[in-house]
């Protein structure tokens, strides 16, 4: 738990909003190593402070356990992202889109409902909602060309879920999601404790009810209602703490980006990934997502390189900060930072082998250094180009790249013909011990005039003796 001092700057900063964006109530939470580190509430619900239970209508968060629920579905093999989503529902052969894209928001259907605004009528069933909103007048752009949000594409992905487990989507959310991680709070309707919907007139200070009511084919869009401390759960879900409910490498999967939200003349601040949004504020990326339903917002965000993160809940329809959730964990941070990990060598040492490759390398003239991870994995980095990676061992004298410009290109260790270590070679670019190393196999050869003081003639060709490489 945070100390004092802490916990009482959080405090603070949620009570001046609670009375400066003039919010029935509001709850928020913040998040470390799946634990709930700080809780706080301002305003009343039924008389009474929030707690960490009370619920809140969660709006397009729910999409989130949506998404999740397919991916594993993908993991068990039962669904292809890749597929059109008329392989899983004939009835939609007429619909170009795959799954992947319906999980990003790149599928080219309408936002909302051709019909009444779905968010404060009672629903429909999904033939109906095929019908009036899923035609192809109904799609926009091609699938693929761009980002724009549909909230008609997650009651799809709710349908697809019905179909393939032949249970209610709500059903399958229970038992194989909320059941699993103790959310015994997150329903598809209010349990009392709960806050109700309320719409704030922008000019007095007197309040309205919003209506509550069972979206039906729509609900997967944002039915749910839940609470900061079941959230605090999920978060740890889409951190790829719950290998036991989704695997750490599908989790990392589902949030990288996808599609930018490109609002013109502006830096991009957020882009979608399989379900799950992506912030970029000054470079320093989190994820997790928003929501909204008439009388409620809320916000989930994790931050990528520690884990943190923060949750926040109100009952009004508009008017919460936008800024709120990343000044409170920021707050957090600040005062509270993740304590540094104890370093300690590798028991056991690191492969010799791997060590002999270790340290400075060229690309042409661009510096680079590689460097090995407890765990094996190898770290090439550089000041210059940007083209920093990391490798996993993938074979003998073989790596394959994890992240940035080489992901999933493949590293092989050069030898010459005595078996010495000689170059590195990485999609064809060659790394070399020194700069245009002449004894490797630099791709064009090397000038025989070698470096000096003046502009030489142009390098010709010079045939290298036979070097190898594992593969």
């Amino acid at each position: 738990m945070p100390r004092d001092p802490t916990a009482h700057r959080l405090d603070q900063r949620l009570a001046a909003e609670q009375s400066r964006s003039r919010l029935p109530s509001v709850a928020a939470g913040i998040v470390r190593k799946g634990k709930l580190a700080w809780f706080g509430s301002a305003g009343e619900v039924d008389g009474a402070a929030p707690t960490e239970d009370t619920q809140y209508r969660c709006g397009s968060i729910s999409k989130t356990f949506v998404a999740v629920e397919v991916m594993r579905l993908r993991d068990e093999g039962l669904v292809d992202l890749s597929a059109p989503i008329g392989t899983y529902l004939p009835e939609l052969a007429h619909v170009p889109c795959n799954i992947a894209h319906l999980l990003s928001h790149t599928s080219g259907l309408r936002a909302e409902t051709a019909g009444p605004w779905w968010e404060r009528t009672p629903g429909v069933s999904f033939a109906e909602l095929v019908q009036s909103s899923v035609r192809v007048v109904d799609l926009l752009d091609s699938p693929g060309r761009r980002f724009h949000y549909s909230n008609v594409g997650y009651a799809v992905l709710g349908e697809l879920i019905s179909r393939v487990r032949a249970e209610a989507w709500d059903d399958v959310v229970d038992t194989e999601l909320l059941r699993a991680l103790g959310m015994v709070r997150t329903t598809t309707h209010p349990v009392r404790p709960f806050a109700g919907g309320l719409g704030v007139h922008p000019h007095a200070d007197v309040v309205l009810s919003e209506p509550e009511h069972d979206a039906v084919s729509m609900a997967p869009a944002g039915q749910l209602w839940t609470t900061v401390s079941d959230l605090c759960r999920w978060s740890a879900v889409l951190a790829g703490q719950r290998p036991d409910v989704l695997s750490p490498e599908t989790a990392a999967e589902m949030r990288e980006p996808i599609a930018i939200s490109d609002l013109p003349d502006l830096p991009w601040t957020t882009a979608h990934g399989l379900g799950i949004q992506v912030f970029n504020r000054d470079g320093r990326r989190s994820y997790g997502h928003y929501g909204s339903m008439p009388g409620f917002l809320a916000a989930l965000r994790i931050d990528a390189p520690t884990g943190d993160g923060v949750i926040v809940m109100t009952n009004t329809t508009s008017g919460l900060a936008p800024t709120l959730e990343a000044e409170l964990l920021s707050s957090f941070q600040e005062h509270e930072p993740m304590p540094e990990e104890a370093w300690s060598p590798v028991r056991g040492g690191v492969d010799r082998a791997l060590l002999e490759i270790t340290g400075a390398w060229y690309w042409g003239t661009s510096a680079f250094v590689l460097s090995v991870s407890k765990n094996g994995d190898l770290s090439l980095r550089t000041l210059a180009l940007g083209r920093e990676a990391d490798f996993r061992p993938a074979g003998d004298d073989t790596f394959v790249g994890l992240s940035g410009y080489y992901a999933g290109e493949t590293l092989h260790i050069v030898r010459d013909e005595a078996g010495r270590v000689n170059a590195l070679d990485i999609g064809s670019f060659i790394l070399t011990r020194a700069p245009y190393d002449p004894s490797a196999p630099v791709p064009g050869g090397v000038s025989g005039q070698g470096w000096t003081g003046s502009a030489p003639e142009p390098a010709r060709h010079v045939p290298l003796p036979h070097l190898r490489r594992r593969d």
